[in-house]
């Protein structure tokens, strides 16, 4: 009678403690901004997520999932839409969000958010599990992320800054390499003001004969370009 009576005993606490663990445990970390989903002990999936912002925190606890809507649309916030949606008790949902680019960071008014795909298959497995079987726990705090996210973009401007700095004292400090090729010569650059310029010669030249027999000068007409060579519009003679 005794070892009937333990028996008994036994099978009750199995049946009560089966029943108090969910087969689908959907984990929310608001420190880290993911969300793990697991499955009798194993570890099926970790996204990323976008939890409520420090005006709308999203509230810690243990929750049990208990509707659930494939398309619903916020009447809180101007129908915004919500695909996928698991509520909790609490008021909260686990919904997707075509935000993707804030996930990782609290940005929602309090739900849960996750990137539409994943949503989707979030909501197939409490599907198949069913709603009963289904815990949701949030734990860790959204200060805990913005300060984290703050710290990371203030290094990734002080890097850029260095960057910055480095560039320019590059370019500013280093004078002209003439080691291989040497400054130009001056031959060069007389070679260069020899060339013919598109500039106005002088129109007259002073020769031998340049005074009359009055013994004023006489200048006569310049046939072509004498010997001497033209420097920003100047000439001069060799």
């Amino acid at each position: 009678m005794r070892i009937h009576t333990i028996a008994l005993l036994a099978l009750g606490f199995c049946g009560i403690s089966s029943s108090a663990f969910a087969a689908l445990l959907i984990q929310v970390d608001k420190s880290a901004q993911t969300v793990t989903v697991v499955r009798d002990g194993e570890t099926l999936a970790v996204w990323p997520v976008s939890t409520g912002n420090s005006e709308h925190p999203t509230p810690s606890g243990s929750f049990t999932a208990f509707r659930m809507e494939a398309d619903h649309y916020s009447r809180e916030w101007d129908d915004a839409p919500m695909p996928h949606s698991i509520f909790t008790k609490q008021g909260h949902a686990i919904h997707g969000s075509f935000e993707v680019k804030r996930l990782g960071s609290p940005a929602s008014h309090g739900c849960v958010r996750l990137a539409p795909e994943n949503a989707a298959k979030l909501f197939a497995l409490v599907t198949e599990e069913g709603l009963p079987n289904t815990k949701v726990v949030l734990t860790g705090s959204e200060q805990v992320a913005l300060a984290r996210i703050h710290a990371q973009r203030s290094a990734q401007q002080t890097a850029r800054g260095a960057r910055g700095s480095q560039a320019r004292q590059g370019s500013a400090g280093s004078p002209p390499d003439f080691s291989a090729a040497g400054p130009p010569s001056q031959s060069a650059s007389r070679q260069f003001y020899d060339q013919p310029r598109y500039v106005q010669p002088p129109p007259y030249v002073y020769g031998p004969t340049e005074y009359n027999a009055y013994g004023y000068a006489e200048p006569y007409p310049r046939a072509q370009y004498a010997p001497g060579y033209y420097r920003r519009g100047y000439y001069y003679p060799n």
